[in-house]
């Protein structure tokens, strides 16, 4: 035990008579560390809060959009131009197993409260009355009041979303007051509590043929439809059935079997999220080990730099005694300590960079998410510097072991 103290004191003796080498080859380190526990902690939040999300979405729902489901995701695709058509929403109505069907169409408007107007996102709900609607919403979306009550089918009345209520007007917004939107009034009757991100809790939600009404869009169309099945149905093949009543459909329609929608079940979405999350964590492990590595290979040069100058030094320790293997422990322990000290500073950093961005996600983003920093993501960081450390200053330390002392000696008389 009084060995290695007595190692640990040359080796940092060491590191502190080439102070500015050794801080230079820590940075690298740190930045490869920074990197990795940083961005993997964001990405581990992201993936959490997707999945909080999806769990809303219950096991009996499909969901039927226009276009291809790609890249650009959902929510490019209903805030699209497109739409499904009366004759699209009939076709799924009338397949086989399906309970009850919600549309739902999307655009953005300006709301006025008080005397100040704001950009909003509208939302229309349709295919059910509101309690009803209010039912599926509840039990597979995770809408529920935070206070008020649901709309009445037909009348002017609106539901908002918590953040409309209390962070876009610079007075807050309550249940029972009147807005205008579009030149028309609406009561105020409910806000809803948070549906998990900012872009849907700046929603204005209404009857859909008010929706329609005030923007203009066709009769009985719709952005999405939301579709519950009957219970013990099988939900892939009611989703299949839903696929080829609407190519049909389409097919009277166009002439082509060209399928321009998409059905989606919810567990094809978690699927989809998954795979994306998981290809992120991949290229960012990738990215960043890259950036580690490159640390790594000035732990080495420095390592080699040191053997370099300290030949003397090494022939004498040989001379009087000292074994290869105290040698070799002497230059291990000094990158170990580089590497361990750079991923120490690294994992700091990096969970530091995670909570500033979920902090600023809390008041300006496009999601709710949280920065996930578990305790295997810290240890992972410390473990990988210092295995870094110990594989790159190996080779410089066992060439150190294969000075002779004579030659040692000579070299620098």
């Amino acid at each position: 035990m009084g060995k290695i103290k007595e190692y640990f004191k040359i080796a940092i003796r060491n590191l502190r008579t080439r102070s500015l080498r050794s801080w230079l080859t820590i940075l690298g380190v740190v930045i490869g560390v920074f990197l990795i526990v940083g961005l993997l902690s964001l990405s581990e939040g992201i993936k959490a809060t997707i999945n909080e999300q999806l769990k809303g979405l219950g096991g009996e729902m499909i969901f039927i959009m226009p276009g291809e489901m790609s890249a650009t995701g959902m929510m490019g695709m209903m805030m699209g131009g497109e739409k499904l058509e009366k004759a699209d929403i009939t076709a799924i109505e009338k397949t086989k197993d399906v309970d009850e069907v919600l549309t739902m169409s999307y655009s953005s408007s300006v709301m006025r409260y008080k005397d100040e107007g704001k950009t909003v996102f509208l939302g229309g709900l349709g295919g059910q009355p509101w309690e009803k609607g209010a039912e599926i919403l509840k039990r597979f979306q995770g809408w529920s009041l935070n206070e008020g009550r649901w709309p009445i089918s037909g009348k002017r009345e609106v539901i908002i979303g918590i953040q409309i209520a209390n962070e876009i007007f610079k007075e807050k917004v309550k249940v029972g007051t009147q807005t205008t939107i579009q030149g028309r009034r609406f009561e105020i009757v409910g806000i809803l509590n948070s549906l998990g991100s900012k872009t849907d809790d700046s929603f204005v939600y209404l009857d859909m043929d008010l929706y329609q009404s005030i923007t203009g869009g066709g009769k009985g169309s719709a952005q999405i439809a939301i579709v519950k099945i009957k219970e013990g149905a099988s939900l892939n093949r009611v989703a299949e059935n839903i696929k080829e009543n609407l190519q049909e459909t389409r097919k009277r329609k166009t002439g082509t079997d060209e399928a321009d929608f998409s059905v989606i079940t919810s567990d094809k979405i978690t699927k989809i999220t998954g795979d994306i999350l998981a290809i992120i964590q991949f290229a960012i492990v990738i990215f960043a080990s890259i950036a580690i590595l490159v640390g790594g290979i000035g732990i080495m040069n420095t390592m080699f730099t040191s053997v370099r100058e300290r030949t003397r030094e090494i022939g004498i320790m040989k001379a009087i005694g000292a074994k290869n293997s105290t040698i070799l422990i002497i230059f291990l322990i000094e990158a170990s300590i580089i590497g361990l000290i750079g991923g120490l500073g690294g994992t700091i950093l990096g969970a530091g960079m995670a909570k500033l961005i979920e902090t600023y996600g809390q008041v300006h983003p496009v999601f709710y998410f949280s920065a996930s920093i578990s305790p295997a993501l810290i240890a992972f960081g410390l473990f990988f510097s210092f295995f870094v450390g110990c594989l790159a200053g190996f080779l410089p330390a066992k060439r150190a072991t294969m000075l002779k002392p004579v030659e040692a000696l000579r070299r620098y008389e």
